[in-house]
């Protein structure tokens, strides 16, 4: 967990780029990771030369001799404006021309970054502030980009927001990736699945990095992410790399285009796709709308993953509320085609309160895996009520929590099996929500009980009410009485 100490240097920092002139979180973030690259890149480098020396072998580093002026540790100390000269002229340009193999994920990261420092001063102020910082190990700078990002949750509207970290976690532990899966996220933003989906791993399965094949397939095959913002690639690259993934395979693709042909390639989705609407369908591949011929992207989505998966592979999805009940054609076809061709697992439905204050729409997880033959024989149905945060736009912290009870109870479905529909989880045949046009909400198969309240007679009501006005009469006489005496 990152400490209070760290964050209140990190708000430091943050404050200096924003009254600088960089009030853009997403700016912030991209500045403030370049740096800490550098300072890595130096890091590492130090560390390569202490080991080289004690063991008495040659040492060749990334910075050659007549570059040694660009590493942190010999900058750092610098006059601000030469400092400044240095890092825009010759250590940005540097960094950027690292990995020009052009198929790492930090040559695409690095591909189209710009230095937005203003001024000297603010370059040196910052430096300090983050020489300060002391991130020695994988987990710390985890934490700290985690911190980064969560800034992007509470600075407005940036036409990205980030799925809730706990929400993501839930979503992992629900789905347990394995060593051998392939993962992607079509939508991927910063990277948070991916993130989560690796950490899951780290501490599942670490054995894996024991086997050289497993560990080859971590670094390189097994994570995928696509993202529209090349903003957003770049921090989630960074995030991935931060978090010790050495070439995620992130790029820059329109999941839903023509460019897509991902077709039963992965074994695990994890996504939040965009509600944004809808598209024209020109712009949308051809195969993708054969499931549901739509233009509203969350349905879209669901046809996208259910063609990019193998048979047998699995996905949790979040979806608008709409996506489970809707009435036309597209959304009967998709869920018909989720319930019937395939096996749909789970219907975890989310307060509204979820993406505050981002928005307030409700949602749902979809878990499901592709058959292609259905399996679908009961639905799991959970009500979450609380995630653990207030449901207003402060999203503070509270004790009412039901993310525990949903892992707990989903990984013991044979004791849901004889709950009735007026609790919190139960399930539904697959005949039942065939003949109700394959709606998903849970309000359709939800029991409520209602209890009788008992009022008292209208006759004893205006007694009480006879005796409330005496009372007041009685007072407002008693205070008569104490002015005039």
């Amino acid at each position: 967990m990152i400490t209070g100490e760290l964050k209140n240097k990190i708000d430091r920092i943050w404050e200096t780029f924003w009254t600088g002139g960089i009030t853009n979180p997403l700016e912030v973030i991209e500045q403030f990771t370049y740096l800490l690259f550098i300072k890595g890149l130096d890091d590492t480098e130090t560390t390569k030369e202490s080991d080289a020396s004690l063991l008495g072998v040659p040492f060749e580093g990334i910075f050659p001799s007549d570059q040694q002026h660009l590493r942190w540790s010999k900058f750092k100390n610098m006059e601000a404006t030469k400092m400044y000269q240095i890092v825009l002229n010759e250590v940005f340009p540097f960094i950027k021309n690292l990995h020009q193999d052009g198929d790492s994920a930090y040559a695409k990261y690095m591909g189209d970054a710009i230095f937005k420092i203003p001024t000297p001063q603010m370059l040196s102020k910052i430096v300090d502030g983050i020489h300060s910082i002391h991130v020695e190990n994988r987990d710390a700078k985890g934490d700290l980009y985690e911190y980064l990002l969560s800034k992007v949750a509470t600075a407005g509207t940036n036409g990205q927001f980030r799925t809730p970290r706990h929400i993501i976690k839930m979503m992992v532990h629900l789905m347990k990736p394995s060593p051998s899966d392939v993962i992607v996220d079509p939508a991927m933003g910063s990277a948070g699945f991916l993130v989560e989906a690796q950490e899951y791993l780290r501490k599942n399965h670490a054995d894996l990095f024991l086997h050289g094949g497993l560990k080859e397939h971590f670094n390189n095959k097994m994570f995928y992410g696509f993202d529209m913002d090349r903003t957003m690639l770049r921090i989630g690259a960074m995030n991935m790399l931060l978090h010790g993934v050495d070439n995620p395979n992130i790029s820059y693709k329109d999941s839903l285009s023509e460019q897509n042909i991902d077709k039963e390639k992965y074994t695990l989705v994890l996504a939040n796709p965009p509600f944004k609407g809808s598209l024209d369908y020109d712009s949308v591949s051809g195969d993708i709308l054969k499931i549901a011929k739509t233009k509203k992207t969350e349905l879209l989505f669901l046809s996208l993953i259910l063609r990019s998966l193998k048979i047998g592979g699995r996905s949790a999805t979040i979806v608008p509320d709409g996506v489970l009940f809707g009435s036309s054609k597209a959304h009967k076809a998709i869920r018909k085609e989720i319930v019937e061709n395939n096996k749909l697992e789970a219907v975890i439905s989310m307060p509204s309160g979820v993406f505050k204050p981002y928005a307030g729409v409700s949602t749902a997880i979809l878990i499901f895996t592709k058959t292609g033959a259905g399996g679908t024989d009961k639905v799991w149905f959970y009500d979450m009520k609380a995630d653990g945060y207030s449901l207003d736009d402060k999203r503070q912290a509270i004790e009412e929590n039901d993310i525990p009870n949903i892992l707990e109870r989903f990984n013991h479905l044979d004791g849901e099996v004889d709950r009735k529909r007026t609790e919190q989880s139960f399930f539904v045949n697959f005949e039942e929500i065939q003949e109700n046009d394959y709606d998903l909400s849970i309000n359709k198969y939800k029991e409520i009980v209602y209890e009788e309240i008992e009022y008292p007679h209208p006759d004893e009501i205006l007694l009480k009410i006879r005796e409330l006005e005496m009372e007041i009469s009685a007072g407002i006489e008693e205070l008569a009485e104490m002015i005039e005496g």
